[in-house]
This record gives C-alpha cells, structure tokens and sequence, in this order.
C-alpha cells in the first residue's frame, strides 16, 4: 500500500502536458490490431488500462512494438487474429473488456476474458444483450452477467438497437460487432455518448454515420465491412487528465496553468462547460484538429466559482469528471447539484459513495442521492479560505478518487493522506510528478 502526503499550496504555475487520451488510446490498440498494415500511435497513454488491452492483442497474435515513444501496431487484418492460449487477463479495465467483446463477437474461435476481483464484479449484462441479439455465443462464466465473460464463434447478423442508456461502451461493443455482422447495424441512444469509435473507424476506412433525432436522442450505423486499413494516430491529452490541473489552477491562490494539447471533443468537453458555469478564468488557446479529434491548449486562473446544477445531456460528456467536480463544489460559493448520473454506482467504485465519505472526511456539507449529490459549498468570494480539513482519504484503488482528492489537499487546511495512492497509475502513472510541477518548491 502507497501513501501519499499532500498540503496547502498557493501559487501554482507551470505549463504541463498530460497523458494521452485514454479511450482514444485503447481504440487506437484495438483497431490498429485488426487493420491491415501498420497503425503509428504517438502520445499513447501508457497507463495499466491500456497495457492490458496491448497486451490481449498480443496474445492473439499481433505485433506490437513501443520505442521511442511511438507504439507501432502491426495489423493482423480483421479475420487475422489467433486463438489465445490462455484467458484474456483484462486487469482492472472496463473499456478492454467491453468493446474488445464486440471484436472477439465476430472471430472464428473461443476465447475468455476475465481480470482482476474489481472488474470481475462490474456489470457486462449492458453489452452481453445486445451482442447476444446479433447472434454473438457471448456469456457470463458464473452466470451472473460479470467477468470471466467466454465468447464462441457465431454468426453475426445486423440489428436496430435501443440502448436504454447513453454509454460510449456499449455503443462501441456494438459498432464493432457490427463490422462482421450480415447487414446494417444501427444503435439509438438516449444522447450523444463519446464517438472517439465512430471518429476513428471513419479514419481507418469503415462506413459508418450519426443522425441525431429531434428528441435529442442519435444513432451510430455502421455497415458490414471487409478490411480496414492502418493509419497514423496522434492522441490530443486526456482531458479526464487534465480536469484535475484545471481545477487546481482554479482553487488554489495565484496560480496560472497552461496545459498543452488537450482533447476537446463535443462528447468529452462537458467538465470544460461546468468550469464556465461555475465562473472558471478559463481560455482556449491554439485550437486544432486532427483526424476528427478537436484539440487545444487550456490557460486556467484562480477563480471565484460558484454552485451550478450538472444534470441531463450534459452527464455522458463529463462522467469521469464528476469526482474532481465535487471537490471543486464544495470548495466554491453556494449549492450544487449533480443529477442524473447513476452511472457513478459502476464504475471503478460506487462514486456516489467514495466521493462522499472522502469530502466528509474532509469535513464538506455533502449529501448523496439516488443519482448524483449534493454539496453545500464554503467557498469565499476572495478565496481567502481554505474550505476543507486535511484527512486521511481512501481511495478505495480508484484512480479518480485519488486524483481528485489529491488536489483537494492542496485546498485543504493541513495534510491529506492519499491511501492506496498507487492506483492512479491506471490512468496517469506521472500524476504526483506533475503535481510537484507546478507547486512551488
């Protein structure tokens, strides 16, 4: 078990990269490796996340090299992959499991995936459905719709789906089953959810589109298709990565962050939203895309944040960010609510949970609902005040609890200890490297 120590700071200043995006760093894996030809990957994330999921590609076959800071994928073709001897190890990642299940959904052997004791115990039934109405031989080793999953070889055919949820991983898992199925296959979601997959199999040669609907509601098709082709790839930084600088820069006492080459795609920008509604110094500079994927560098100041309501549409942009969120809540003027958002019960932990017993540790006015919280925040209109009590924080081995509450720390009378710091290497293995970037010394 690794602690970490953190303490009030003021004055933060730096201009730091992070990470590369970790959706768009698994995907660049995943279909690089049933490409034909070689996929380059620059400024890939190489978090424990995503070196699993190289590594289950590598068991089936495909070479995979990382030097010099590029990862060169060299594609086995979409019906090249081989049998693994042994079960696919997933680790702790939810995004390996689920839209690798759609690839394997199509392959012409069998083969289990399973991981670690938390992964093993979160939710598939949400991709098992689906693909098993496609006609996938996919299911739950211990009958309880979790990992081990096992996946047979089946004939695919195309469907029309109605996700009751606005998940990119589900909508994934079935797009990229639907590459090998017989006929179109089309998923209607609730909002728009992360379309790094619908971006990046557009790149590599697949058909694919988006209608959005009047009711606010779009759908992903996607037609059979025969090969896809290698390409370059350059990841923009993870704006999950980020969120934790930008907040940083906001909270503590003159600071001025510049974080280089951020991703902000439509699906992924909704922590930038809140920022603004809460009265975030915050500016977009040098705005860029490439390969679809919009990019920029964000300059962050102290600022006077205020409560807002985070609800609706805005949730699938921002999920992964509702812990940092919270934090910045409670140390900010007035009352915010976060809604709709029950998605937090699976991820890594219960984030419901884990986000309130860590700000009441810290001593926030903090009140967990069916869907969401709501915090009663102390900020002061200069923040001259520290609002939160330095604690001993669990992390419960959830690296956005750790993240999140470490930057909490620097806004925190006294010393906050991280417990099970180790985990942010999931996600951001240089994370307290970075952070000592930017304190002063």
């Amino acid at each position: 078990m690794s602690v970490k120590t953190i303490t009030k700071k003021t004055g933060l200043r730096g201009e730091i990269t992070v990470p590369g995006d970790k959706s768009i760093s698994h995907r660049s894996i995943m279909l690089g490796s049933i490409a034909l030809g070689t996929t380059e990957v620059t400024h890939f994330l190489n978090g424990a996340d995503c070196l699993s999921t190289i590594a289950c590609f590598r068991e089936m076959g495909v070479e995979i090299e990382r030097k010099n800071g590029v990862v060169l994928i060299h594609g086995k073709g979409m019906r090249g992959l081989s049998a693994p001897e042994n079960a696919l190890n997933v680790g702790n990642s939810g995004t390996t499991t689920r839209l690798m299940s759609g690839i394997l959904a199509g392959q012409q052997f069998t083969s289990v995936m399973s991981g670690d004791t938390s992964l093993n115990s979160r939710p598939m039934g949400r991709i098992i459905a689906p693909l098993q109405e496609m006609g996938a031989n996919i299911k739950s080793i211990n009958g309880n719709n979790c990992a081990p999953l096992q996946i047979k070889p089946g004939i695919l055919h195309g469907i029309s789906y109605r996700s009751p949820v606005a998940s990119a991983q589900v909508k994934s898992a079935v797009l990229l089953a639907g590459l090998y199925a017989e006929g179109d296959t089309a998923l209607r979601e609730p909002s728009l959810s992360r379309n790094h997959t619908e971006l990046m199999l557009l790149s590599f040669g697949a058909p694919v589109t988006t209608v959005f609907h009047t009711d606010g509601s779009a759908t992903a098709e996607i037609s059979p298709c025969r090969e896809l082709y290698g390409r370059q790839i350059c990841i923009p930084g993870d704006i999950s990565s980020a969120a934790y600088f930008i907040a940083a820069g906001a909270l503590i006492p003159n600071s001025e962050l510049l974080i280089k080459n951020v991703g902000t795609n439509m699906t992924r920008a909704g922590f930038l939203k809140v920022c603004k509604e809460m009265g975030a110094d915050l500016t977009l500079l040098n705005q860029s895309a490439a390969g679809g994927e919009p990019r920029a560098d964000i300059l962050i100041r102290t600022s006077r944040l205020k409560g807002t309501t985070v609800a609706g549409d805005l949730i699938p942009t921002l999920i992964d960010e509702i812990p940092m969120i919270a934090v910045m809540a409670a140390c900010a003027e007035g009352r915010t609510v976060i809604k709709d958002a029950a998605e937090l019960k699976v991820k890594e932990t219960n984030r419901i949970d884990t986000v309130t017993a860590g700000l009441r540790a810290m001593g926030a006015d903090i009140t967990p609902t069916d869907d969401g919280m709501i915090i009663e925040g102390k900020g002061a209109p200069d923040n001259s005040n520290f609002p939160l009590t330095g604690a001993d924080v669990r992390s419960f081995l959830d690296h956005r609890i750790a993240m999140s509450f470490a930057i909490a720390g620097l806004a925190a009378k006294g010393e906050t200890k991280i417990q099970d710091s180790q985990c942010v290497d999931i996600s951001y293995p240089d994370f307290f490297g970075t952070l000592n970037q930017i304190c002063p010394a």
